[in-house]
């Protein structure tokens, strides 16, 4: 079945970078001149995503408000004749009825955030993209698996992988590598370990933030089974559904960024202006000052 749907939990309190996160959600704090949270929807819009479901929490009513109309600003971008700035609000302007919020009530992991969406998503295949995980590349690491999963005959799963230095395998959730497919970027998943003892890694391919998963995975987060932190698991609830399904890494291309860190935030600002061709030459000149001190 075709990709339609995915889920981008934004629930989260965003504590790694606070102050700044008080008041703002951190999906909205800005790369360059876009909120981290319209960034992840133009990836999933590129791969073919046609309903986007957003699990959220108490204070981010402004995500909502960011993907609907203001009547106000249009109104005066017209009356100033500006339009260039009025096609670029209608390019980033999500079709009506393609966007859908439910809430979670309370901070119990990234597991039970995507089985908040289960209604929603229904009983289909469904994408999930961490919105604090930029990947600058095109195309986007989400287009590069659904292309991935279309090549799949069975019912399967697909993660995004990095390879990571072995020394820091203990941060991350760490997949086992088994057959290669005939595609090359593509790989077996043997097994999945959420931040392995040092020494213990089975590889050192890290799961990254983007998930193409079947919906049986509800049926396990169902029955919130708590796991690291006392929380509901997503890396546990696809441990199980890999007993009676496949799972498949794929080596995406491009530069990925937590932008849930501050010196990940910083990096990724100065990599996605490096980026714009109309921001690149400035941008290098101001960092010169700098470097120069």
């Amino acid at each position: 079945m075709k990709i339609r749907k995915a889920v981008f939990p934004v629930a989260g309190l965003g504590t790694r970078v606070l102050p700044a996160t008080k008041a703002m959600p951190k999906e909205m704090l800005t790369i360059v001149d876009k909120p981290l949270i319209q960034y992840v929807v133009d990836e999933a819009k590129e791969a073919g995503i046609e309903h986007f479901v957003f699990v959220t929490g108490r204070n981010k009513g402004v995500i909502e408000d960011h993907f609907d109309r203001m009547f106000e600003l249009d109104t005066t971008l017209a009356a100033r004749g500006k339009e260039a700035e009025i096609e670029l609000l209608a390019r980033d302007q999500p079709e009506a009825g393609a966007v859908s919020f439910t809430r979670q009530q309370a901070p119990h992991g990234l597991g039970h955030a995507v089985w908040c969406a289960r209604d929603i998503v229904g009983d289909e295949p469904f994408a999930v993209v961490l919105p604090d995980e930029l990947v600058l590349n095109r195309p986007g690491c989400l287009a590069q698996m659904v292309e991935a999963y279309n090549h799949l005959r069975d019912k399967a799963n697909v993660i995004a992988v990095q390879e990571v230095p072995a020394h820091q395998t203990h941060q991350y959730g760490i997949c086992g590598v088994g057959k290669r497919h005939a595609r090359g970027n593509m790989f077996e998943v043997t097994s999945m370990v959420e931040k392995p003892p040092k020494g213990t890694a089975p590889s050192n391919f890290s799961i990254t933030g983007r998930y193409i998963l079947q919906p049986e995975i509800f049926k396990i987060l169902e029955k919130h089974e708590r796991g690291a932190g006392g929380e509901i698991q997503l890396t546990d609830a696809m441990i199980g559904l890999a007993k009676s399904q496949s799972f498949y890494g794929v080596e995406f291309e491009g530069e990925r960024h937590d932008c849930g860190s501050k010196a990940g935030f910083l990096r990724a600002n100065i990599a996605y202006g490096m980026a714009r061709p109309d921001l690149r030459d400035g941008l290098i000149a101001e960092m010169k000052k700098y470097f120069e001190k």
